[in-house]
């Protein structure tokens, strides 16, 4: 087992920009990180398995939900911190931050923005402890960059709703103790529901055969004539941009992850090119290699910057839902460059599980799809410029 000996690169000196608390916040989640995730995470990526142990120190470390209110259990920590520990997180594993961000911004975001207070105070406090885990269901098997085209559905029995229908490519989904679906009304209206691990047609099948996103569970949600209780639709809001509200919130924490993933394949790779003797002197001291590892420095600075800004957007409740997309689209395709790069810098040595870069490579080819692929990202930031929608 390799010691983690991972450093942080700060080209610009953007510690300055932080907070005493956004820096603490930070360091233990990133200490956290070295002493629970990396000794472990190659060994459970090999073996296709979610660590669930690490489901404690998730929460203690404010993994889960850290800008809910701490009166329903949440750190109450602002935008900046939220994006810090989903860096660190990703830093670790994508499929890691994928369970932390699900669970904060698709399942505990919805409850806490939409929720009544009896559903607030029924499910935060025990999603932020991790007592509960929770999915999100949006995307189906036939509907994908177009959410609005769903077909699962619930209709109005009088004491109970009766949802049917399915969903595909959810994270949590095997082990998650509630999800947070979204489904058409008899009116075609699109709404929130809190389903419940065990309700009479309620089954979550697991997605096996994964490349990616390998110590992340990913399952089905399969609805049968499920009885939802009446209390447990979210009144708040309804409409397609009640989810995609909740896509803005881990939108965000992704274009912090993003940042993670890049920095440990170009942590890692600065540390091999300056000990791998070829030639008679260290391959960091060619050009070429000298080349990738100053682009990828670059781009990663570049990362850094729009991301605080946009965290501070995100503060001031400015940032808008293309602001975001832009940032989730060019931080996660600025880590994926970097993750092939830094794998050409370790030859051979790159694709093996002696080091993170093919792990991170692989995982994020899932992150640059879900939540918005690259093009819907494109086609978000062109309408928005434009004024002229072109996804169609």
């Amino acid at each position: 087992m390799k010691p983690d000996l991972f450093e942080a690169p700060d080209y610009y000196n953007i510690d300055e920009l932080l907070t005493d608390e956004h820096k603490l916040v930070r360091d233990a989640a990133r200490s956290w990180v070295k002493r629970e995730v990396s000794p472990i995470i190659e060994e459970y990526a090999q073996r296709a398995e979610f660590p669930n142990q690490i489901i404690k120190g998730l929460a203690e470390i404010g993994a889960f939900g850290p800008y809910i209110p701490e009166e329903y259990g949440g750190a109450g920590l602002d935008q900046i911190s939220y994006g810090l520990i989903m860096q660190e997180i990703e830093r670790g594993d994508s499929g890691v931050r994928s369970t932390s961000s699900v669970q904060s911004s698709l399942v505990m975001y919805p409850i806490w923005k939409y929720g009544s207070e009896e559903q607030r105070k029924k499910y935060l406090p025990k999603l932020a402890s991790g007592e509960f885990m929770g999915c999100f269901g949006l995307t189906e098997p036939d509907h994908g960059s177009n959410p609005g085209g769903m077909t699962t559905n619930f209709k109005d029995k009088g004491d109970h709703y009766l949802l049917n229908g399915a969903k595909l490519w959810i994270s949590n989904a095997p082990f998650a103790d509630i999800a947070v679906v979204w489904a058409k009304d008899e009116n075609g209206r699109i709404h929130g529901l809190v389903v419940e691990r065990g309700m009479e047609g309620f089954s979550t099948p697991e997605t096996h055969n994964k490349w990616s996103l390998r110590a992340s569970a990913t399952g089905e949600l399969i609805f049968d004539n499920v009885k939802v209780p009446k209390e447990n639709l979210l009144p708040g809001k309804s409409g397609l941009g009640a989810p995609l509200g909740c896509l803005d919130s881990a939108r965000f924490g992704i274009a912090w992850g993003a940042i993670g993933a890049a920095m440990d394949c170009y942590d890692t790779a600065l540390r091999y090119a300056k000990e791998r003797i070829q030639f008679d002197k260290p391959i960091a001291a060619t050009q070429l290699q000298q080349k990738k590892l100053a682009e990828m420095i670059t781009e990663i600075t570049k990362a850094q910057l729009l991301a605080w800004r946009l965290g501070v957007l995100r503060n001031e409740g400015k940032a808008t839902s293309a602001q975001i997309s832009m940032a989730k689209r060019n931080n996660v395709d600025m880590a994926i460059k970097i993750a092939r790069e830094a794998r050409q810098v370790l030859g051979g040595m790159g694709i093996t599980g002696e080091y993170s870069i093919m792990r991170h490579m692989m995982n994020l080819e899932s992150v640059i799809t879900y939540e918005g692929t690259h093009d819907i990202h494109l086609l978000i930031t062109g309408m928005d410029i434009t004024g002229l929608a072109a996804f169609k």
